[in-house]
């Protein structure tokens, strides 16, 4: 019987270098990266990236900018509702008269 190779995850090529939390860092975005994320115009599962910021519907043929390794951002996600003019969330700073 021959020998049974080992399953290994994203990290196959790293082997033992980098160190354990570079390592698990980089599986966390690897992962993120490669799953398929929901087309914003037709809403269907099946965006891929193309290019580093670069995303693209494999149904609908729709592509678009986002993150590095995932096709929304925080800040993305931000400025599209400031653009829509949603109102964000603010502290008033009461102003007090001296007498």
């Amino acid at each position: 019987m021959g020998k049974r190779t080992k399953k290994v995850g994203p990290t196959r090529g790293l082997g033992a270098r980098y160190g354990a939390t570079v390592r698990k860092r980089y599986v966390k975005v690897f992962t993120e990266m490669k799953k398929e994320h929901r087309c914003p115009q037709c809403g269907f599962t099946r965006v891929k990236r193309v290019s580093v910021g670069v995303w693209q519907c494999r149904k609908c043929g729709f592509t678009f900018t986002g993150g590095a390794y995932t096709p929304t951002t925080k800040l993305g996600i931000i400025s599209k509702r400031v653009a829509k003019g949603v109102p964000v969330e603010t502290k008033e700073i009461e102003t007090v008269k001296e007498e």
